[in-house]
């Protein structure tokens, strides 16, 4: 199965933020929309960067309480791995624990797309897995 298949579940509504907006700013838009990542846009409305929970953490630790007020793009990871629709959920799952990452941006004809977490592609890798499981038990039990 596909990314295209795991936002055609969950749809493709992505929060973004400015990099000029503060990371107070960001941790609060976070915690409203229990989310764990921003996607980071340029004025041209392209992908400039990622800010995640892990982001501001790293942030905090390093600066204090102080770097609640810095701006996202000093905090943001700036050189974002994305994907696109027609990627395997088994290759994007691959690309996150080999990187390390939870979120990938999803990019079409130089747009965003979409956007997919880790927990978005184990939820639909389970799914899969259910429903298999399933077929199996009616096939055995018609058999």
């Amino acid at each position: 199965m596909t990314v295209k298949a795991i936002l055609s579940g969950k749809g493709r509504d992505v929060m973004t933020i400015s990099s000029n907006a503060t990371l107070a700013d960001a941790a609060r838009l976070l915690s409203e929309r229990r989310i764990g990542a921003l996607v980071v846009e340029d004025d041209d409305h392209t992908v400039a960067g990622l800010l995640s929970e892990r982001d501001i953490v790293r942030a905090v630790a390093a600066k204090g309480g102080e770097a609640l007020g810095f701006p996202v793009e000093q905090a943001m990871t700036r050189k974002v791995v994305t994907c696109r629709e027609a990627d395997t959920v088994g290759a994007i799952m691959e690309h996150m624990t080999i990187g390390k990452f939870r979120h990938l941006p999803v990019i079409e004809d130089g747009r965003l797309v979409g956007i997919v977490s880790i927990g978005d592609a184990v939820k639909f890798r389970l799914g899969e897995m259910e429903q298999e499981s399933s077929a199996l038990r009616d096939y055995i039990l018609t058999a």
